[in-house]
């Protein structure tokens, strides 16, 4: 999973940069949230799972490791795409409440569901 979460991240990294450059080259920052948020949570967090799989946990390829990486990533995406949604403009903050509520939580989820694995991970790994 270690692998997956970098990869990930990397993708991420990119995406935030790309569109820090797009505001920048266009003198438009409308999206300045949507880019911190994809280098928070999407390069930051994901990268920071990334390493606490291949540092301490143990328990890293089991069926709740996997579920895990998907929460994140759908929440991530969702989130993302509602920002980017409302912040372009496309979109009333009460069309998209839904999704960005729900990637959320999803990301909550997430969230809590790696605090379960370090805790459950076998603490001499390290």
């Amino acid at each position: 999973m270690d692998r997956k979460f970098a990869i990930t991240g990397f993708i991420y990294a990119v995406l935030g940069i790309l569109l820090g450059i797009v505001m920048a080259a266009t003198h438009n920052h409308s999206q300045l949230v949507t880019h911190a948020h994809i280098m928070l949570l999407g390069f930051v967090v994901t990268f920071i799972y990334a390493l606490c799989h291949k540092l301490w946990l143990t328990n890293g390829h089991g069926i709740l490791a996997r579920v895990q990486f998907y929460l994140h990533q759908v929440g991530v995406l969702a989130m993302l795409s509602g920002l980017f949604l409302l912040y372009g403009k496309f979109a009333s903050g009460e069309q998209l409440e839904p999704l960005l509520s729900g990637g959320s939580l999803l990301v909550l989820v997430a969230l809590i569901a790696m605090v379960y694995l370090f805790i459950r991970s076998d603490a001499t790994r390290a």
